[in-house]
């Protein structure tokens, strides 16, 4: 038996933390705990009790609510349905931009002076709130759809760019140095080695990202960006909570069978 081995049979002690470990994670969490504490005044927690001290605003809500209206169905699913080729046309396009950012933002594939300048691009992207984007399209191009799906591009493919990069990252080196080995270049090394290993990876992303987009498009419609956002807009402001019941039915119908479409089409691809 060598020194330090256990003896046969004998169970190993569980990994146990440092102290310093410790001492960090208290750090941490409880930092977290005491902004938690501190935010609650500045979130208006303490006047929860609104909920139950409105209670029969409430109730002639939920009673609303729970009495759809269907006779407009037709409306709701067509603009339901520009929702969701809203959602659609600003992913496709954000994949686009997003691949070749992506690539440039990798640190394994592209030289240091690009990562840079690429990464400060995807954080702009990221960090406009797409509804901020939206109305600045609004104002360009004019009121409908078009500024709804170059919202959802610009902002999915700073998120985008963001998740294909860090695949990028975490790729295995041998099949690009295999490609290296045999004296192809650096394109031959992006196409053989590097995008066939993260290919099903960036299509799960933009998946989760068509499914998301499509709630994002719903609330884009409250700006005038097209699709049944405006519609549910325009019925709660006349306070025909009926309609806003059936639209909102609409909107979960729509929204679980893209859900369920994407996860069986993930389910294939990884």
């Amino acid at each position: 038996m060598t020194d330090g081995a256990l003896p046969a049979g004998t169970i190993p002690r569980p990994p146990a933390k440092s102290f310093g470990a410790w001492a960090l994670d208290v750090l941490i969490w409880g930092g977290v705990g005491v902004l938690l504490v501190y935010s609650i005044g500045d979130v208006d927690l303490g006047n929860l009790s609104r909920l139950f001290s409105n209670s029969e605003n409430t109730r002639t809500f939920a009673a609303e609510l729970a009495k759809p209206d269907f006779t407009d169905w037709r409306l709701f699913v067509e603009k339901m349905w520009e929702t969701v080729q809203i959602a659609l046309w600003g992913t496709f396009i954000a994949v686009f931009a997003a691949v070749p950012m992506g690539l440039a933002a990798a640190r394994n594939v592209a030289p240091g002076w690009l990562v840079f300048p690429v990464r400060l691009v995807m954080n702009l992207l990221r960090s406009i709130p797409d509804l901020v984007i939206g109305l600045l399209f609004v104002v360009a191009v004019g009121l409908g759809p078009l500024p709804g799906v170059l919202a959802i591009a610009l902002n999915t493919a700073g998120v985008l760019a963001k998740l294909f990069s860090e695949a990028v990252e975490s790729i295995d080196k041998g099949p690009v140095e295999g490609v290296r080995a045999t004296g192809g270049s650096s394109l031959h090394e992006i196409v053989w080695g590097v995008v066939p290993q993260v290919a099903p990876l960036w299509t799960s992303f933009a998946l989760y990202r068509f499914e998301s987009n499509s709630r994002s498009a719903t609330v884009l419609g409250l700006i005038g960006a097209g699709g049944i956002g405006q519609v549910l807009f325009d019925r709660m402001n006349a306070f025909d909570f009926r309609d806003v019941s059936a639209v909102v039915i609409v909107v979960v119908v729509a929204v679980t069978m893209i859900d369920m479409l994407s996860q069986a089409m993930r389910k294939r691809l990884l």
